[in-house]
């Protein structure tokens, strides 16, 4: 009952996505799996169109520079995918022939992949039945089996246990309850302001059968950015994104005035690789 609700739901209200399209790649797909990694749609689609037009192949990356991938991820945030998605089109086109892999154990050798991700490619890219449990997908079996507003912060052996049991055994059907389920999440049974007048599933809810209770625990806070190490890191990084020689010392301290936090930044990017020395100053990766 619950499957085929979400799934007639989904047939009248899916967003039109470039990456759900028939002709999107794997590679395309697997591109947007990154790039949507704690960045919401709409910030998504203009980078994720450019890089594709640039790199439309796993090898087309991997002949490119870690530079340049740093320099076209852009504003994206947590420029460390990008890394790792260069080092994945490396592994691809050197291991598995320049082919985005199908099967999970093969997704999860590649840099930047885990198991949600391995599982949302190959249940997306390749049309296979995976338990894919994101955020979304998450909240909304939270509410209508539990009756909880949101989920914990890991899934648990009993949310897996009902994923399993809802994802149907046809894989075409499974992949499209993955993304169906994904969907009523993102734009129904949402965080804040749940729209449950427009839910397909209302008698089925236990949420709502409860009264729609709040969340329970510590009220959660929204992350601030302003004046954070993420907003120094994201100002050293657009200075080196913009100079194709290196940048000196005295260019990081006119982007960036707090002498403490900026040296903490910076020695944070180079940890991560996106930052090298060079010389008596500093470079994007080459």
């Amino acid at each position: 009952m619950v499957v085929r609700r979400v799934l007639s739901w989904y047939a009248g209200h899916a967003r039109d996505l470039p990456w759900r399209r028939p002709e999107a790649t794997p590679w395309a797909i697997m591109v947007s799996e990154f790039m949507l990694q704690q960045t919401p749609v709409q910030r998504v689609q203009g980078p994720w169109q450019e890089w594709l037009e640039r790199w439309p192949t796993p090898a087309a990356l991997a002949a490119a520079s870690p530079a340049d991938a740093v320099r076209a991820w852009g504003r994206l945030g947590y420029p460390r995918r990008a890394l790792r998605l260069h080092q994945a089109a490396q592994v691809i086109t050197n291991d598995f022939g320049g082919q985005v892999p199908k099967d999970r154990e093969s997704l999860l050798r590649l840099p930047g992949v885990g198991s949600y991700t391995a599982a949302a490619i190959s249940s997306f890219a390749y049309g296979r039945r995976e338990i894919v449990l994101d955020t979304n997908v998450r909240r909304l079996l939270a509410r209508i089996e539990f009756g909880a507003a949101t989920p914990g912060s890991v899934p648990t052996a009993r949310e897996r246990a009902l994923a399993e049991e809802l994802a149907p055994r046809n894989p075409k059907r499974a992949a499209r309850w993955a993304v169906a389920s994904m969907e009523l999440g993102a734009l129904v049974c949402r965080a804040r302001k749940p729209l449950c007048e427009a839910c397909p599933l209302p008698d089925l809810c236990a949420w709502q059968e409860a009264g729609n209770p709040a969340r329970m625990g510590p009220v959660q806070r929204r992350q601030t950015y302003n004046g954070t190490d993420r907003q120094c890191r994201g100002a050293l990084l657009a200075l080196l994104r913009s100079s194709d020689d290196p940048v000196e010392d005295q260019q990081l301290r006119a982007a960036w005035h707090d002498v403490a936090q900026r040296e903490r930044a910076l020695a944070s990017l180079v940890h991560d690789g996106l930052v090298v020395p060079v010389g008596s100053g500093w470079s994007l990766p080459s």
